[in-house]
């Protein structure tokens, strides 16, 4: 007889159970029946967590987030942005986007869901991520104190973001991201005083 799961360990299995379920079959087709199933687990075990599907499956998505959160350490900040924004634009238009994409969509008839969205997005992961870019290049001298500031970190997904949403593009060209930290972000952080 198997040793029965607990805490962590269930959570992280649950987790990875609907995070595989959203990746199959969206957020529409993910059900807490078939999250347990995967999971080894009763639906009880998941409702004490999680208290409805739309709780579920943006705990999911985060999870998947956090496991795909670049770090990036080029040793400038202009590199280290680049390549958060490429990591980001890559992770979006794949499978783990689709996710998001799901979600999003369910969100549009859902209030519920866009609300928790909105309350639990993977934001602050993300956030933490361009602060500690941001704190790097205050050690190294190239970027003043002020910078490491919450709307700055914000900024280069903000742009990226809205370049999906207005364009309804796949995937944004690596220009449009060089443009991103060249022609805003760069000049933002340089000019905090």
């Amino acid at each position: 007889m198997g040793t029965r799961r607990r805490g962590e360990e269930l959570e992280r299995a649950i987790l990875q159970a609907a995070a595989e379920e959203l990746r199959r079959s969206g957020y529409a087709g993910m059900t807490m029946d078939r999250v347990a199933a995967r999971a080894g687990t009763n639906k009880n075990a998941i409702y004490r967590r999680w208290p409805h599907r739309a709780a579920l499956g943006i705990a999911a998505y985060r999870h998947l987030s956090d496991i795909a959160m670049p770090n990036p350490d080029t040793g400038t900040l202009r590199g280290d942005a680049l390549e958060m924004l490429r990591k980001a634009n890559e992770t979006w238009s794949s499978p783990h986007g689709a996710v998001l994409r799901s979600l999003l969509a369910a969100a549009a008839d859902d209030p519920a869901l866009l609300d928790l969205m909105r309350e639990r997005s993977g934001a602050d992961t993300m956030d933490r991520a361009w602060l500690t870019i941001l704190d790097r290049a205050v050690a190294r001298g190239e970027a003043p104190p002020s910078a490491v500031h919450p709307r700055v970190a914000a900024t280069p997904m903000m742009l990226l973001r809205a370049e999906y949403a207005t364009r309804g593009i796949p995937s944004v060209p690596d220009e449009i991201l060089i443009e991103i930290v060249d022609e805003v972000f760069l000049p933002l952080v340089r000019g905090r005083v």
